[in-house]
């Protein structure tokens, strides 16, 4: 844990989901205005390379109300910043219970003022996410602390669901079967205008709570937002809109599409059918800010989309596809090692190793990978579309399809867990160190499972791994000879 020392006179705030798509490009934002900030976390470790020098870290879960009272302490402002859609079971009882948890603990703790990201869409017939994002705020607003609560439409900005979701949509598809869904109204937000909304609302003279609907400058369909990155990009795309797709269809469909996968997709699909308008104007005038329209919006998230690169992505929230068990016993680990030596220096053997994944793919059989990805999909799971932040640079707790990075050190070890369905955890683990005059690799296969299911899952698919790790390892030498200088040895 980060801690700051010696006094400072700015009041401390906390964040969390800092995360996730949003929370991070907010946390960016509170660093470059000079603000304390303390983030809240489940995994301290997965965030403290993103921390600016003066912001502190610290362990804590909203479903576990004893880690939130440390949190809490000395803290003026508290930004709520969480939601459970990408979790698995009743997520409406999830949101509630945390929300109730952070309530009480800024109660007790004397905070001044909560700042809540909620969803748009009035009754009747909210999906139960907005349903669940709009409870939440009732019972942030019920503890009797001043709250500020922005109902915001969907968000336009590199990395985010939405604008992931229709690039791959229109990228991909010249002739696309639409569902009704995308004749629904929303009022697209660019990220840089709902952030500076958030950042904003620290210093806003405001008496009691108050919920504040915040939107771009347009309103139009799904269908025409697609249809203008279409126009944007110069792409001739031939749209039919059909009735008979149902949430669970469509969200197989985007997941075959677009990173969005079907647990997500359900859920999203079911808001999306809602009109997300922003018919108050209380926030255009109390703030003063004058939101971007759709077609600059989509403009700006293409300045990063074209160099590859965005701040945050949605999916590297831990809720965005955290679904294993970790709770569940396990049983004795078992671990499949690979050992290759190289003539090359441990910066050059690794590059292959930093940029596996994502646009790259895995070395060999990427056919396989896919399938499973699909089978993934099919069950509920993340599948492979995710894909990674960046094409050469990697960070603890990002997203790499259906891994998330849990240990990162550059020239040296790469450790990814698995998030996609498996009967028990898994991880695939690289490492590189110095030998003789190159270098030596080691590929590291760990599966922990569950039960007689969990060892008859691993040794059915046991010469299936023996096929593609071997691959994979001799697909690495490859990419690294590549670069046309000889080895020295290639043993796997």
């Amino acid at each position: 844990m980060l801690t700051v020392t010696g006094t400072d006179p700015k009041p401390l705030t906390l964040l969390t989901g800092a995360s996730g798509y949003v929370g991070g490009r907010l946390l960016h934002a509170l660093e470059r205005r000079g603000e304390r900030v303390r983030c809240l976390a489940r995994r301290p470790e997965f965030m403290q390379a993103k921390l600016g020098p003066r912001t502190e870290v610290v362990r804590g879960d909203v479903l576990d109300y004893e880690t939130l009272r440390p949190a809490m302490a000395g803290v003026q402002t508290a930004y709520y910043m969480i939601h459970s859609m990408g979790s698995e079971g009743d997520f409406e009882k999830q949101d509630r219970r945390a929300a109730e948890n952070f309530a009480r603990a800024a109660r007790e703790a004397g905070v001044r003022r909560i700042i809540y990201l909620g969803g748009l869409g009035r009754e009747p017939g909210l999906s139960r996410h907005l349903r669940s994002r709009q409870e939440v705020g009732r019972v942030l607003r019920d503890s009797g602390l001043t709250t500020i609560e922005f109902r915001a439409s969907i968000v336009i900005g590199s990395g985010s669901l939405s604008f992931e979701m229709i690039r791959a949509l229109v990228e991909k598809l010249p002739v696309m079967v639409t569902p009704r869904w995308v004749s629904s109204r929303a009022q697209p937000l660019a990220i840089e205008d709902l952030i500076d909304y958030l950042v904003a609302a620290l210093d806003v003279d405001v008496e009691g709570s108050a919920i504040y609907e915040i939107g771009g400058a347009d309103c139009v369909s799904y269908l025409e937002i697609m249809k203008e990155y279409a126009r944007i990009r110069g792409l001739r795309r031939v749209m039919i809109q059909v009735p008979i797709l149902t949430p669970r269809l469509s969200s197989l469909w985007l997941g075959l599409v677009t990173p969005v996968y079907a647990r997500v997709g359900r859920e999203l699909i079911e808001s999306v059918r809602n009109a997300t308008v922003a018919d108050d104007r209380a926030a255009l005038d109390r703030f003063g800010i004058q939101p971007r329209g759709n077609r600059a919006a989509i403009e700006r998230a293409l300045v990063n989309e074209d160099r590859e690169f965005a701040e945050t992505r949605w999916s590297d929230a831990l809720s965005s596809g955290s679904t294993q068990s970790w709770g569940a016993k396990f049983g004795s680990r078992i671990v499949d090692n690979r050992t290759i030596e190289v003539r090359y220096s441990p910066s050059q053997a690794f590059r292959p190793i930093r940029r596996i994944g994502g646009a790259v793919g895995w070395y060999y059989a990427d056919w396989l990978w896919r399938l499973r990805g699909f089978l993934d999909l099919l069950v509920g799971g993340v599948g492979v579309r995710r894909g990674r932040r960046d094409p050469e640079h990697l960070a603890p707790g990002e997203t790499l399809d259906f891994w998330r990075v849990e240990s990162y050190e550059p020239d040296r070890l790469l450790r990814l867990y698995a998030e996609m369905k498996l009967p028990g955890r898994a991880w695939l683990q690289f490492e590189v160190e110095p030998h003789e005059d190159g270098s030596r690799i080691y590929q590291t296969a760990i599966f922990d499972p569950v039960g007689v299911f969990g060892l008859v899952y691993w040794y059915a698919l046991y010469p299936l791994h023996q096929f593609v790790f071997r691959g994979m390892l001799r697909g690495m030498v490859a990419a690294i000879e590549d670069d046309g200088r000889p080895l020295a040895s290639t043993t796997p």
